[in-house]
């Protein structure tokens, strides 16, 4: 008689624990909005090689358009998608912010990493005090200054030298 005293009080108390923990809500837009403050909209601007990414982010549900078409059409190569990905990924914002761009020039690589600019810019407007610090220290506001070297009178390609021929 003692032990079922004991197992109904412990059914009790773990009855009300499990109730303190379940919400009747679930986890959408909303309440991850509530979480993390108001989204903002934002914009940005990325470059990278020859191609340029104009960016603007608005509060929403994860959809992307790129030059009209979705991010999986328009980069098929998931690499490219996770490239592209990566600053809401590290902010846990991942379904917050829709986002639409214009991309011109360059290739695909050039385009992804372009777009990935432009994207951590516009989430850096969108909260400054509460983005920035983990977008610099991940390198993702850094432009990357490297492209194709100019080709130079008299040789073949931009260092390339013709044969040296002593005699």
């Amino acid at each position: 008689m003692a032990e079922t005293a004991i197992e109904n009080t412990l059914e009790v108390e773990f009855d009300e624990t499990v109730e303190e923990f379940t919400s009747e809500e679930s986890y959408t837009s909303e309440s991850l909005a509530g979480r993390f403050g108001e989204a903002i909209p934002g914009a940005g601007l990325g470059r990278r090689k020859e191609a340029i990414a104009r960016v603007r982010i608005v509060p929403g549900t994860g959809k992307w358009k790129i030059n009209g078409r979705t991010l999986e059409n328009y980069f098929p190569n998931k690499v490219h998608q996770q490239t592209v990905n990566e600053p809401f990924k590290l902010l846990e914002l991942d379904g917050r912010y829709d986002v639409v761009a214009r991309i011109s020039g360059g290739g695909v690589s050039g385009q992804a990493y372009a777009l990935r600019l432009g994207v951590a810019r516009a989430l850096n407007e969108a909260d400054v005090d509460n983005n920035r610090a983990a977008l610099k220290k991940a390198g993702f506001l850094m432009r990357d200054a490297r492209a194709v070297e100019r080709k130079k009178a008299g040789l073949k390609k931009a260092r390339k030298a013709p044969q040296y021929s002593k005699r």
